[in-house]
């Protein structure tokens, strides 16, 4: 799959203006940038959007062996508030199951500092991707 393809092929993510920035097998990079749509009430970006783009890193990290995975559990802790600029998600997929992926995303803010850390698991179809 080419990195282009995934979020191009994806109108919600095309819709946050997340962006891919790298894809191999098991592993993929995004960012999307915070800007006054995606804060809260107290000027920060809202955790829906932190979510959102853990989400999506992790598909394209979980779906670059050509293989349809849906996501089938998530879990996110967050560390500390992201204020505007670019929010960053690097997705590893830490186990390659045939059936269950697992794998975790970091999310930085553009200083580089721990936003963020996701876990999801997913169930790989016996469908391409």
């Amino acid at each position: 799959m080419e990195q282009d393809d995934f979020f191009k092929r994806d109108p919600f993510a095309q819709y946050i203006g997340a962006e891919l920035l790298e894809v191999r097998e098991g592993y993929a990079k995004a960012r999307l940038l915070v800007d006054d749509r995606l804060v809260n009430g107290i000027g920060v970006c809202q955790g829906g959007a932190l979510f959102t783009l853990a989400d999506l890193t992790f598909a394209a990290a979980v779906n670059s062996h050509g293989q349809l995975s849906l996501t089938t559990n998530s879990n996110i802790t967050y560390i500390r508030a992201v204020p505007k600029g670019y929010l960053y998600a690097e997705a590893h997929e830490l186990v390659n199951h045939h059936r269950l992926p697992y794998g975790e995303v970091k999310l930085t803010d553009e200083a580089g500092r721990l936003c963020a850390v996701f876990s999801s698991s997913a169930y790989r179809k016996d469908s391409k991707y």
